[in-house]
């Protein structure tokens, strides 16, 4: 049985240029495995929280207090354990940490910790990691969903939407996927380069969403997949990350780049008309974290048409899922490990969702690095999505080319059948 030898943390670097907190773990035969922590711009309030330095150097966003905590508290406990239990690894970090957000050592110390364990594991055992996870079971590989605007906190707030995304609903592989939406990418370039709206990339890698409303935004992705050569709604469909958590508080909502506000009905009603007229599929964080009768009651509107995807709402979290599918609110789940705080809490929150018939995505953050590790994730999970970012920056094509390198295993692609509410286990 191989044992942790050697817990080590490294400061490193994110998208944005900001210390990260990077796990390096060795076993007694010698086998690596790493992890590196993501951070997100648009945070639920009850996610996992990251520990930074504060203070005047690097913003106040250093990790020299989170690495001292991974060799003062972490390395200790977790040397002489079985790698091959990750459960008793996380439940270690967990009862270190002591606290209910992990804000003691940091979420960002812990989840690295329990990233680079579950690589470790992968890697004694000479497995990829997804095949690890999969442990013999017929797995697929997830359908994406590849953002090509980027907007809200990904973009100082140049628009109300947080993300426009297009899913390759008609693609029968997932380099075929890629290649679609690579079109797509491409033809939303050319039509801002031609209006004169051409001004760079969001965090993700989105093109920074330089429009006068979010109709327009909307209006140009339709005309992107067009151009494209692809028809909307068959080929490719749309999906929206609204983080109305940003822009909403106490049931009201003030779209500032159009100068309105609404009530919670009055967003949902805007919502229900761009279903109407646009080839929408999924909707992420449609109404805010502490809007939960406003959830519910979009879900109940528009829960048999689209996905209702939680984020800020269910942050990863398996109570937080249980309770909504009890109450009717969302019928799908985004899954961040960083949300939760190790692999083991992830994993949890996606059988929490699979047990209640919700959709299951695997996200990247807005902060990332070259850590492809959820590509294996939600391969090896069978979660049918992954959410990365946009179709630029490396961060984000080093985690769809490891995809491509994980379908050259042959395996099936689940396409737009992600899309379809699984039955509730039982």
């Amino acid at each position: 049985m191989s044992r942790i030898k050697d817990v080590r943390g490294r400061q490193v670097w994110d998208s944005r240029g900001w210390p990260t907190v990077e796990v390096e773990v060795t076993l007694d035969t010698g086998a690596v495995g790493r992890g590196i922590a993501p951070a997100g711009a648009s945070r639920g309030a009850h996610e996992a929280v990251e520990l930074r330095d504060g203070g005047a150097l690097l913003g106040g966003k250093g990790v020299r207090t989170a690495l001292a905590g991974i060799e003062r508290d972490i390395a200790p406990a977790l040397v002489g354990l079985p790698v091959s239990d990750q459960a008793r690894i996380d439940r270690t970090l967990i009862d270190l940490d002591g606290t209910p957000n992990r804000s003691r050592l940091g979420g960002n110390a812990v989840v690295a910790t329990s990233m680079a364990a579950l690589n470790a594991a992968a890697a004694d055992a000479g497995l990829p990691l997804w095949r690890h996870l999969a442990e013999g079971r017929p797995v697929r590989l997830p359908l994406p969903q590849i953002q090509i605007f980027g907007g809200g906190a990904h973009a100082g707030r140049r628009i109300d939407i947080q993300d426009l995304m297009v899913i390759a609903t008609g693609a029968g592989s997932f380099g075929q996927a890629l290649e679609m939406t690579a079109e797509v990418y491409h033809s939303a370039g050319r039509i801002m380069a031609g209006r004169g709206l051409l001004q760079g990339v969001a965090d993700e890698g989105g093109w920074w969403p330089a429009f006068d409303t979010n109709e327009e935004a909307l209006d140009t992705l339709v005309r992107a997949i067009e151009g494209a050569g692809l028809v909307p709604g068959e080929d490719v469909c749309i999906a929206l990350d609204i983080a109305a958590s940003e822009f909403g508080r106490n049931g009201r909502y003030r779209l500032g780049l159009e100068g309105v506000e609404y009530d919670s009905d009055g967003l949902c009603a805007v919502l229900l008309d761009w279903l109407d007229r646009y080839p929408i599929v999924s909707i992420e964080d449609p109404l805010a974290e502490d809007d939960e009768a406003g959830l519910v009651a979009f879900t109940r509107a528009a829960g048999t048409r689209v996905q209702i995807v939680g984020d800020d709402y269910l942050v990863t979290d398996a109570r937080r899922v249980e309770a909504a599918a009890a109450k009717g609110a969302c019928n799908a789940v985004l899954l961040k490990p960083n949300q939760a705080g190790t692999i083991t809490e992830t994993q949890d929150a996606l059988a929490a969702a699979k047990a209640a018939g919700f959709n299951t995505i695997v996200s990247a953050r807005s902060g990332e690095t070259e850590d492809a590790i959820i590509v294996h994730l939600s391969t090896g999970w069978n979660a049918g999505q992954l959410k990365v970012g946009s179709f630029a920056r490396s961060e984000r094509m080093a985690k769809w080319n490891e995809a491509i390198r994980v379908e050259s295993a042959g395996l099936p692609f689940f396409g737009r059948s992600a899309l379809q509410r699984p039955t509730r286990s039982t």
